[in-house]
């Protein structure tokens, strides 16, 4: 496999099966207080192909009329999104290398039909904090590429309990998920693929 850009690091079967388990179990408890919903493409309010929610003090979101944003609240519930589980938590603090708390962690679910298009994470205020996300559930072909749409990409299989961070000159790198592997894991009852995305939001002074 080529070479991952500069400040991509793969943690392959970071979590065990064991751990794999628990976590889900705290993911089931987030869907249940704030359930997945289909978000809308800014402009066109084309629904993606994901279905997703939050957990932590912010959450991402996107819709037709307000595009792309953090807010405190679920957009279909209008309560605030459940904490980030305590072992995300510790995940952040293991590999992030950085001294504050993410503040938000967006839920994706592929259904096996279901992808990402290229993009960059860039709704943050601070850059200096990496991007940290957690797979469960079925392999996916995930790719990466530059802070240029049109930088080389590289492409790698990401499968369950695989940590990936994206930080130092590749945090605003593009990356997206191409397809996924059906019937790769047993992990979820029903297949399908989990991503949890832990993100730090606001900047050190809080601006």
């Amino acid at each position: 496999m080529p070479a991952l850009p500069e400040g991509v690091r793969h943690l392959p079967g970071y979590l065990d099966r064991a751990a794999q388990e628990a976590l889900l179990e705290d993911i089931r408890a987030v869907v249940a207080d704030a359930p997945l919903y289909v978000p809308a493409m800014p402009r066109t309010g084309k629904e993606m192909s994901v279905r997703m929610t939050n957990c932590g003090p912010l959450g991402w979101v996107t819709d037709k009329e307000s595009g792309y944003r953090y807010q405190a609240t679920h957009p279909a519930t209008g309560r605030p999104w459940p904490p980030i589980p305590e072992a995300l938590m510790r995940i952040w603090h293991d590999v992030a290398g950085y001294p504050l708390a993410p503040e938000a962690c967006l839920v994706n679910f592929y259904t096996a039909e279901a992808k990402m298009g290229q993009h960059q994470d860039r709704d943050e205020a601070d850059f200096a904090a990496p991007v940290v996300s957690v797979s469960l559930g079925d392999d996916c072909l995930f790719r990466v590429g530059g802070p240029r749409r049109q930088d080389k990409t590289v492409s790698l299989r990401l499968q369950s309990g695989d940590v990936l961070v994206l930080g130092g000159t590749s945090r605003l790198a593009f990356h997206g998920v191409d397809r996924i592997y059906p019937d790769t894991s047993t992990l979820l009852k029903n297949g399908g693929r989990i991503n949890l995305t832990l993100r730090r939001v606001t900047a050190r002074n809080g601006i």
